[in-house]
């Protein structure tokens, strides 16, 4: 008859101890990697200027506001929108405003006008069909993109929305640094 209460042979508590150990030492070493509770830094942030987008309480359900951030044109083509639904990196009441770039990630293509208010999806874009879910920080839903839509990093000061940075790479730039 088995024993219910399994007592760790030397060799398990071991190995369990190394593996924890190991875990924590790297968490430390590389914050958002293997600790999945590392919340306080944003990692893969890249931080521009403040700008100032516009108020909540002027935004119409389901109608993109396009502005520009984070860099030169044609990079900086970006849209505010204000979902209706809880959407990740969301600011407001609702958590439902938003807002991504309107550069495909698979080859550039400019989603202006691909706004899906029934889904609160962007796309199909007009070159591949990639069309990337807004509620869940722009991931991929369908077509040729593998990357999600660079989402703008958005606070809510009072009634102003203001752009604080972008989490993600912009199509046809090989770093942050090309950005500026």
């Amino acid at each position: 008859m088995n024993n219910p209460y399994h007592c760790p042979t030397r060799r398990e508590f071991l190995k369990a101890s190394g593996v924890a150990l190991t875990t924590i030492t790297l968490g430390g070493l590389f914050p958002g990697r293997v600790l999945a509770a590392d919340t306080e830094k944003r990692v893969g942030v890249r931080f521009f200027d403040t700008v100032e987008i516009g108020s909540i309480q002027d935004l119409v359900l389901g109608e993109p506001l396009s502005f520009s951030y984070g860099g030169k044109a044609p990079f900086n083509s970006c849209f505010l929108i204000k979902t209706g639904r809880r959407s990740g990196g969301g600011i407001g009441p609702d958590q439902d405003v938003v807002a991504f770039s309107n550069l495909c990630t698979h080859m550039g293509m400019n989603l202006t006008g691909q706004y899906n208010a029934d889904h609160a999806v962007v796309g199909p874009c007009p070159m591949h069909l990639t069309t990337f879910d807004l509620t869940r920080h722009g991931m991929v839903v369908s077509g040729h993109g593998t990357e999600s839509l660079p989402q703008v990093v958005l606070e809510a000061q009072g009634d102003l929305i203001v752009a604080t940075g972008i989490i993600g790479l912009i199509h046809g730039l090989s770093d942050a640094k090309e950005m500026i």
